[in-house]
């Protein structure tokens, strides 16, 4: 891991040693700023983006944090003692810090699990109802004429498009939150 405080990052982005921060913070698992301004947290946070081209992860609990959360991929606020400014422009909301890990392995993975079969379903209904109509333009000779009555199809795409992905979100788990958490292997599996 890297811990950075405001003095060091003063240095660096003042001093042009981005490139040397970032071969730096390559090497590590994790980089922690501390004791710096919201301003440089997040100009560290958009320059791993833009340089090393990588996902990013922030996590704040306070109104100083706000920048940096909105400039990763996936900001996480932590509800506490310095407000709920974090929490209102994070992606994800967390009471204490030790729920990341859970919000992580386990609902980090069901949601991935489930957005790809999700797209799967979106592709088939959608080329079903599109061949559908394809077709039925060779019977009626192109006319621009559709099989369906109007209302029918809304019903189709209600039914097909908003009842389904409630049932995945309600009820799909492929496994459960025990073996996720014991096996934190299994996430890579979605990667």
């Amino acid at each position: 891991g890297l811990v950075t405080d405001g003095r060091t990052l003063d240095i660096i982005f003042q001093g042009g040693l981005e490139k040397k921060f970032l071969e730096l913070a390559e090497h590590c698992r994790s980089v922690l700023c501390c004791r710096s301004t919201p301003l440089q947290k997040s100009m560290v946070v958009k320059l791993v983006r833009r340089q090393l081209k990588v996902m990013t992860l922030s996590i704040g609990d306070g109104a100083n944090d706000v920048s940096m959360i909105q400039a990763a991929d996936v900001g996480i606020g932590i509800s506490g003692q310095e407000g709920m400014q974090a929490v209102m422009a994070s992606d994800f909301a967390i009471s204490r810090f030790k729920h990341l890990k859970k919000l992580l392995l386990v609902h980090g993975h069901w949601c991935y699990a489930r957005l790809a079969k999700m797209v799967i379903y979106f592709f088939y209904k959608n080329v079903s109802y599109v061949n559908l109509l394809f077709w039925y333009q060779f019977f009626c000779g192109f006319s621009g004429t559709t099989m369906i009555d109007y209302w029918q199809m809304i019903f189709f795409n209600l039914f097909f498009t908003s009842i389904p992905p409630l049932l995945f979100g309600v009820l799909d788990r492929d496994v459960s939150a025990e073996m996720l958490l014991g096996l934190p292997e299994l996430y890579k599996n979605g990667q």
